[in-house]
């Protein structure tokens, strides 16, 4: 089915080679840490976190969102259920990606691979990501080339999403306490984080899926159905209101909104959940791709400006108040692995599109 991928339009050429270009910048930056360490990043003794663990803390709620799809079911997501595995194994193979940038060289993943600790929260993170991308990933397929055969998956795939349930649960408390071991920064020490990893992964993922879902329909003519963005809007609601409260809970215990970002942060995350909050305005399709970005967006700029470079701020492990800053060396990884992940994505999108109107068919 892959050979799919390799067939499309003018628009999707241009789209796969734009990604390309940004996966090769990405490439020639990293070539640059990989030799001189992350001493060309803008993280420090200090501030050893930076940009990637950012984007690491927001894709892995994202990745593990998607178990939340699979768990309601229910028949009208039964479109969507093969797109949001997908898109959970693209962001987990993201997550992974940043975890290996922040190590500086790659070389360094094999400590933890051949001298497995099993009180270093990192390989447990590392190891549910891992199981989490081959389920996922592999569930996904099976379902795909179900469907393309026209008949029902297999009895193990059942198995599979049984399973990713406890590593997506992993993967929450796992990268949570990796914040909350770190007694010296007091942001990170509090009961409701792991709490807050869930609801924000829930209310950031269901709407960055009705956002693809849309996105499918428009350029490829693939609804999903309105009804299933209606339950994945529903869920972002609820979600969404449960972080929005948290983030207010953390924002006024510990001081911390003295940056606008995380003003903006949860400004915008009060306003998405009130405009989801209203039925006639989340029926609204233009209200709904209003609402879901608003949302993705606050709980992006919470989890980089506010969670981590906020906190690690506030102060430093040594007792010291630092500036961070990335470095361009740091963006153009980031946005590497943002179009990695995205094309990836793309790929296996442009496989579920063709299988499925050949279905049709």
């Amino acid at each position: 089915m892959i050979e799919k991928a390799l067939k499309g339009n003018r628009s999707y050429w241009i789209w796969t080679l734009f990604l390309g270009a940004l996966v090769a910048s990405g490439l020639s930056a990293y070539y640059q840490q990989r030799w001189l360490g992350l001493t060309v990043t803008g993280m420090g003794r200090e501030a050893s976190w930076g940009l990637y663990t950012a984007q690491f803390t927001f894709l892995v709620g994202v990745a593990a969102s998607a178990v939340m799809v699979t768990l309601l079911h229910q028949k009208e997501l039964t479109k969507t259920v093969i797109i949001a595995l997908f898109m959970a194994a693209s962001a987990t193979l993201m997550s992974i990606l940043f975890a290996v940038a922040d190590m500086g060289k790659p070389d360094r993943l094999l400590n933890i691979i051949f001298y497995t600790n099993p009180r270093s929260l990192v390989f447990w993170d590392l190891l549910f990501l891992s199981g989490y991308l081959a389920t996922t990933l592999t569930a996904g397929w099976a379902m795909l080339g179900a469907e393309k055969k026209g008949v029902p998956p297999p009895a193990w795939v059942k198995s599979l999403l049984n399973l990713s349930i406890p590593l997506a649960v992993g993967i929450f408390f796992a990268t949570a306490f990796l914040y909350g071991g770190l007694p010296d920064l007091s942001l990170w020490v509090t009961g409701v984080l792991a709490l807050r990893f869930i609801a924000s992964a829930f209310a950031a993922g269901m709407a960055l899926l009705i956002l693809v879902t849309l996105i499918v329909k428009k350029t490829k003519g693939l609804d999903t159905g309105k009804e299933a963005r209606e339950k994945l809007a529903m869920v972002a609601t609820y979600a969404g209101v449960a972080n929005v409260l948290l983030l207010g809970v953390q924002f006024f215990t510990t001081f911390y909104g003295n940056a606008p970002l995380l003003w903006f942060s949860l400004i915008a995350g009060v306003v998405s959940v009130a405009i989801l909050l209203i039925p006639a305005s989340r029926k609204s399709q233009q209200w709904l791709v209003a609402a879901c970005t608003a949302l993705v967006l606050s709980v992006w700029v919470d989890k980089s400006a506010g969670l981590l470079i906020g906190g690690e701020l506030f102060p430093a492990p040594l007792g010291s108040i630092v500036t961070y800053a990335p470095t361009s060396t740091e963006m153009f990884v980031v946005a590497g692995i943002w179009s990695f992940g995205s094309l990836l994505f793309t790929a296996l999108l442009k496989v579920v599109v063709a299988v499925k109107a050949e279905h049709r068919g």
